[in-house]
């Protein structure tokens, strides 16, 4: 039992929002199975690009379906109050931040990086100000956690985030990371890439309601959605 969960996701993507709540809600528990997450930014139109693959929007039969299938897949992890902030095709542009996320990563501790995901989603996805300027990710890291007033980061960190953002080191090294996801025959987000530490072998994963074959796959007990007999108590999801 145990491994290693690597975890591709973008703030323009719903669905990595709504895995990023999922790995939040259930880290603890695959640590005592000994299984790790790490999670990576990757830049999503550059795998769409690379893949061929188009967002779902694009086609009217998936943009109807979408409607119904992202209200039940919110619901499920308890976000409210979430919509796509216009023009997703430029709201997607969402390189800086990413590279400031990679920064964070390896500059500030786990539970940090994060809680720099969770309010960068939450600015894009329900303040509708995606932080793909430098003015706007200033704002953005700069905000209190709402739970006291406490920030983040001070303001020097901010400034040290703003700044390795624009530097060519984070510029390759999203880049790198988006040629991995790629390499591991990533399509879109999230993409996961699971690797049994018993069996060493690895699997790709994709989409936020998969973790049923991912904890298959790493021999991981977990409870099946089953029906239940006329008069049972209805379970929630």
């Amino acid at each position: 039992m145990g491994g290693h969960i690597d975890l591709y996701i973008d703030l323009a993507s719903l669905y990595s929002y709504i895995a990023l709540i999922q790995v939040l809600k259930t880290q603890d528990i695959l640590k005592q199975h000994s299984v790790e997450v790490e999670i990576h930014p990757v830049l999503l139109g550059a795998i769409n690009a690379g893949s061929g693959n188009k967002p779902p929007w694009v086609l009217p039969a998936k943009a109807i379906h979408s409607a119904y299938d992202s209200s039940r897949s919110l619901r499920s992890v308890g976000l409210a109050d979430v919509s796509a902030p216009g023009d997703l095709f430029e709201a997607g542009k969402t390189q800086l931040p990413l590279r400031a996320l990679h920064y964070i990563k390896t500059h500030h501790p786990t539970p940090v990086y994060y809680r720099a995901w969770r309010q960068l989603f939450h600015v894009f996805w329900t303040v509708h100000r995606p932080p793909n300027t430098p003015e706007l990710l200033r704002e953005a890291l700069s905000a209190d956690d709402g739970k006291g007033g406490k920030r983040l980061f001070a303001a020097a960190e901010v400034d040290a985030i703003v700044d390795a953002a624009g530097q060519v080191e984070y510029k390759n090294v999203l880049r790198q990371t988006t040629e991995t996801a790629l390499k591991r025959g990533a399509f879109g987000t999230p993409w996961l890439w699971v690797t049994n530490a018993e069996t060493k072998e690895s699997e790709p994963f994709f989409g936020s309601d998969r973790w049923h074959h991912v904890y298959e796959f790493l021999g991981l007990p977990y409870q099946a959605v089953a029906v239940l007999a006329p008069g049972a108590e209805k379970s929630k999801i």
